[in-house]
């Protein structure tokens, strides 16, 4: 039916707290809703596609004729951090939640970093990424220790100087730990290099260098039924990492969500066939982690001022979908990802009664719609919606 389909996730921009969300200690969360309340944004183009239809929202407005078919998604798999939500659009139900370290790693493992890098490791607890940076940064800088850290996700990151570890020392010494981590004893879903610049405590920031490390799909993704099949997935941001190169054919990085929408223009001027497939991370990364509602806010209407450009890059037989991974209410408690339902925003060129579709019971019915869309074989729990968008 559609040749390209182009994918946009929107990393952590929830609709509101999910059916079990009590169980996920996520009770009263709702990252757009609370977002917008925190400060007003022009969001038209976002409005004009029916995003205040799916949930009432601070400044938008339900248009009598939307300009895209709408619905919000649940999540099944059991987890709310960004492999898991990915992992489910692209068709797995993730049953068994992946480790996080509330009170640091293991002092085994520790070890084995500090034997296998030659390099001594500190902090080793929860921290934010930019007060982690500050905290332990200068002393970094003198004895050249790596700077382990985790957070409420299932992940373990790594801080080090440009200047003190060189990107391409920090990235093979994430390599040497994702190795470590991936017996079940030690597992985590991603080992992340972070590196930063800067000359002293109030003055360090961390670069555009980040790169994750993360786990394969535990089952193949819609992405490997794609490229199986010859078609070609793009990977534009993130994706490629969160997905560890499965299932892709092409991929680009991106530095920011502007850049990222800058680099997913550039991909839509190409002639192929098959899937985009595009993480905005700022969201999530950079606001919704830090709880800084306002700028949330305006990171969102940066994304709505880019969405007439990406509309006129369509082709007529083109197929875009919007829609995010989990939530991150930065209004909420703590700065972990919240459970909540996402938004499902489908639109195209081709004149149809835009409306709203049921709404989706897994967001694995995103993997489904493009697998019945390019016709090949891949079995998951989702199901179509392309009969509906008819």
């Amino acid at each position: 039916m559609f040749k390209r389909i182009h994918l946009i996730v929107l990393d952590s921009v929830g609709i509101g707290e999910a059916k079990d969300a009590e169980n996920f200690g996520d009770k009263g969360a709702h990252t757009l809703k609370h977002t917008l309340e925190s400060k007003a944004v022009d969001l038209s183009n976002l409005e004009s596609l029916g995003l205040g239809c799916i949930e009432e929202l601070p400044g938008l407005n339900c248009p009598e004729q939307p300009n895209a078919f709408f619905a919000k998604m649940s999540e099944v798999s059991r987890g709310k951090d960004t492999m898991t939500g990915h992992w489910e659009i692209a068709g797995l139900n993730i049953k068994t939640p992946f480790k996080t370290y509330p009170d640091g790693f293991p002092d085994a493992l520790i070890k084995k970093i500090e034997e296998k890098t030659n390099r001594k490791v500190v902090c080793n607890l929860p921290y934010s990424g930019t007060e982690v940076i500050d905290d332990y940064g200068e002393d970094h800088m003198k004895t050249g220790d790596l700077i382990v850290y985790t957070s409420a996700d299932p992940v373990l990151q790594i801080a080090a100087h440009e200047e003190v570890i060189p990107v391409d020392e920090l990235y093979e010494i994430c390599e040497t730990v994702r190795e470590l981590t991936l017996d079940d004893e030690f597992l985590v879903g991603r080992v992340i290099a972070r590196p930063f610049i800067g000359e002293g405590k109030g003055k360090f920031t961390r670069t555009e260098n980040r790169h994750d490390y993360a786990l394969s799909p535990f089952e193949p993704t819609v992405l490997d039924a794609l490229k199986d099949n010859d078609y070609t997935v793009y990977a534009v941001g993130k994706i490629n990492d969160i997905f560890n190169g499965q299932g892709i054919t092409d991929m680009v990085r991106t530095k920011n969500n502007m850049d990222g929408v800058d680099k997913l223009l550039n991909v839509m001027d190409k002639d192929f066939e098959g899937l985009s497939f595009t993480n905005l991370v700022d969201f999530d990364a950079v606001y919704g982690h830090r709880r800084d509602s306002e700028g949330y806010a305006d990171a969102l209407k940066e994304f709505d001022d880019r969405l007439p450009v990406i509309f006129s890059k369509l082709k007529e037989d083109d197929l875009l979908i919007i829609t995010a991974d989990h939530g991150n209410d930065p209004t909420f408690t703590g700065t972990d990802h919240t459970r909540e339902y996402v938004p499902l925003i489908v639109t195209s060129k081709k004149q149809f009664d835009y409306k709203k579709i049921n709404d989706r019971k897994t967001f694995s019915d995103v993997a489904a719609t493009i697998a019945d869309n390019f016709n090949v074989q891949f079995s998951t729990h989702g199901n179509s919606f392309l009969g509906e968008i008819k």
